[in-house]
């Protein structure tokens, strides 16, 4: 064989043994089968789990209002976003469209590994980024719950996204670059403050939509919670960071249970929903988020 042919065939070998290299550092990563096997499920923990996730707000019917606890949960909500458009899947216990066929592993894969039943990536406009550090008992109470639900046959809808992101192989990429394990409040922080940040962000996903994103839409972590201009062409998502949101902790439990701030306006936008789950949570819950946001840095 000829120098160059032997050059050619050599870069061909190595790029070969690169790309699947690549493809095996970035494939779904499930828990073990046996990951739940000693945990059961609550459902009335459940439905707190429910409320601080915000489960109805994304996967009610699109003209449905957050009727709370008693709501089918068929899925079908739109979110438009520069990739492309999610629709939200059906989530009630239909066994064919829904989540009745489901195992609480498969809900626990969805939720903190962005694994979906058939081991396929799941896209991140589902928010497991935030998720990732949820408890399993929490899902194993959440999956209980959801099973309680009235079960729903609308047929989920097919997103609608252009290429290359409607690739699910690239999400293993997009996983590794921006999806962390650790939390980004740390330091001495106390057990309310702990448990605020669990709520805040993990099952609450606040910086979901509070945080910045960067061209990739990963989650800008050194501007965390310092809010977004012009979302979508929508009205700013203000910050909450200390130095913007200048409300007492007081204030903040306060916003979090009735919609009222301390100048007297009222909740609006999709912010309702956010009130109208955490209003349902415990006095202690809106307090630790309250401590939880006076933590966190402020602006750079």
């Amino acid at each position: 064989m000829r120098p160059l042919h032997k050059a050619l065939a050599l870069l061909v070998v190595l790029g070969g043994a690169g790309t699947g290299a690549a493809f095996y550092l970035t494939r779904p990563e499930p828990f073990s089968p046996d990951a739940m096997a000693n945990l059961q499920g609550n459902a009335e923990q459940g439905a707190q789990v429910f409320r601080a996730g915000g489960c109805a707000s994304c996967h009610m019917a699109p003209d449905a209002a957050n009727a709370g606890l008693a709501v089918e949960m068929p899925g079908g909500i739109a979110f438009a976003s520069e990739f492309g458009t999610f629709y939200a899947p059906n989530i009630s216990p239909d066994p064919v469209q829904g989540i009745g066929g489901w195992s609480a592993l498969d809900l626990a894969n969805a939720m903190v590994r962005g694994v979906g039943r058939s081991g396929e990536h799941l896209y991140p406009a589902f928010p497991y980024a935030s998720y990732r550090n949820t408890t399993l008992q929490d899902v194993a109470d959440l999956y209980a719950y959801l099973l309680t639900l009235p079960p729903d046959p609308t047929p989920n809808r097919a997103h609608e996204l252009s290429f290359p992101f409607n690739l699910r192989a690239t999400l293993g990429f997009w996983k590794l670059l921006f999806v962390k394990d650790d939390w980004v409040v740390t330091g001495d922080l106390s057990e309310v403050e702990e448990r605020g940040r669990y709520l805040a962000e993990g099952l609450g996903h606040c910086a979901e939509c509070h945080t910045p994103r960067n061209i990739l839409g990963g989650m800008e972590r050194d501007a965390w919670l310092t809010g977004v201009p012009g979302l979508l062409g929508k009205s700013d998502v203000p910050g909450l960071t200390p130095d913007q949101l200048q409300w007492s902790e007081i204030d903040i439990a306060y916003y979090l249970r009735s919609g009222s701030t301390p100048d007297f306006d009222s909740v609006g936008g999709e912010m309702v929903d956010v009130v109208e789950n955490f209003a349902h949570l415990s006095n202690d819950d809106r307090n630790a988020v309250a401590a939880y946001l006076k933590r966190v840095p402020a602006r750079k």
